[in-house]
This record gives structure tokens, C-alpha cells and sequence, in this order.
């Protein structure tokens, strides 16, 4: 089973086609996001693959770990780290399969423990919550409770939370036991993103010098 980096942070999601996503994203690990997930609806194959294979390079410079959203096939054709799974995606364990025992398989659990129960048993690296606050991305995805964070402390697994959050609303989330704060817009729609990753790295930064 692979391990995420200790003493958690910020994790970084991509979010659609953007001429200057290398450059950003250069940005967010100078800043010190511990994970990034290119995360790329669009049908433009060829396009995501070329910008996944520079991800990859770029992720491994930063000694950082390159997620991707849904897409076993590219994953497995650029060689990243792993995988996204939301609630129409195959179980961690036939994505380990294709992927590899060493392989990041994260699981998107929404509101519900038993979701997530479910998918530590099956060998998720992770299972991600959410959404905590109203999200511009999903703005239909409903809110869940700050409670569930406490209520899945003894999954065995790294817990992210996701949706809406911000370094001005994550320190709540941390304080309740989110091991990652996982950001799109506040990371990748400021107008400094190298700063605004390092804010959400701020949050962390006191948990780690006393895990030292």
C-alpha cells in the first residue's frame, strides 16, 4: 500500500484546459502542495495526454505525487502516481489491478462514512469529503457536515476534505482531523497561486514542526 506524505497539506486539483497550466502548477509546488490531481473533463485526448506526461516530469522534480481524475487508461499510459475514483469509477482493488499494488487509489466519498468504510476496506489510499462549504466547481454538490470529519477518525485511512474551502475556512477542517485540504479554485484562480498555496501550507506547518 503506497503512503501519502506525512503530516498532510494542501492538495492541489487542476480544473480544465488552461494555456498556462504548467506554469501554475509549477507555482502551487514552489508553494508547497503536497499532492496534485490533474483533473481535465474535456475529450481532447491528445492535448491531456501531452499535459499529463509534463505533469508527471514536473510532479517528480517537486518529489510531489501526480493524481489523475478518473482516467485509468492515462494514468497507466503517462505513468502517474494514481488515481481519482468518484462514485461511477471501478473499486480500488480492480484499479489496483491495471495499476499496480504501489498504485495512490483515492475515493471520492461524498457525505457518506459508509462510503468510506467501504473503500478503506477495499484498499483506498484515501477518501475525500465533501463538500464542506458551497463549491464554484460543484456548486449543485450539497454541504456535509464538519462532524463527519470526527466520525471517520479511526478509518485507517488519510481523510481529505474538499469543496469551497479556502486558507481562511481550512483551519477548521484541519482542527476536525482533515489530513488534506484539497483546493481548486482558491488555488488555481488567485492571482498569486505560489502564494495562495503556501497559505493553505501555512496551516499544516505547526503539525509538523511538533510531529519533528
Amino acid at each position: 500500500m503506497p503512503i501519502l506524505p506525512l503530516g498532510g497539506g494542501l492538495y492541489a486539483i487542476t480544473d480544465g484546459p488552461r494555456t498556462d497550466l504548467l506554469d501554475v502548477v509549477a507555482q502551487a509546488l514552489a508553494g508547497g502542495a503536497r499532492l496534485l490531481q490533474y483533473r481535465d473533463l474535456s475529450d481532447d485526448a491528445a492535448r491531456r495526454h501531452a499535459e499529463a506526461t509534463a505533469l508527471v516530469q514536473l510532479c517528480r522534480a517537486h518529489h510531489v505525487s501526480l493524481i489523475i481524475d478518473h482516467d485509468i487508461a492515462l494514468a497507466q499510459a503517462v505513468g502517474a502516481d494514481g488515481v481519482h475514483l468518484g462514485k461511477d469509477d471501478d473499486d480500488p482493488a480492480a484499479v489496483r489491478a491495471v495499476l499496480g499494488e504501489q498504485a495512490i487509489v483515492g475515493v471520492s466519498c461524498y457525505g457518506s462514512l459508509p462510503r468510506a468504510q467501504a473503500a478503506a476496506r477495499a484498499g483506498a489510499s484515501y477518501v475525500s469529503f465533501g463538500a464542506f462549504y458551497p463549491s464554484p466547481t460543484k456548486p449543485l454538490a450539497p454541504c456535509v457536515p464538519l462532524e463527519l470529519l470526527r466520525q471517520s477518525a479511526a478509518l485507517g485511512v488519510p481523510r481529505v476534505a474538499i469543496g469551497g474551502i479556502t486558507p481562511d475556512n481550512g483551519a477548521l477542517l484541519v482542527e476536525a482531523g482533515a489530513d488534506y485540504l484539497a483546493a481548486i479554485t482558491a488555488v488555481f484562480a488567485a492571482r498569486d497561486v505560489r502564494a495562495a498555496a503556501q497559505r493553505f501550507a501555512d496551516l499544516y506547518s505547526s503539525d509538523r514542526e511538533s510531529a519533528r
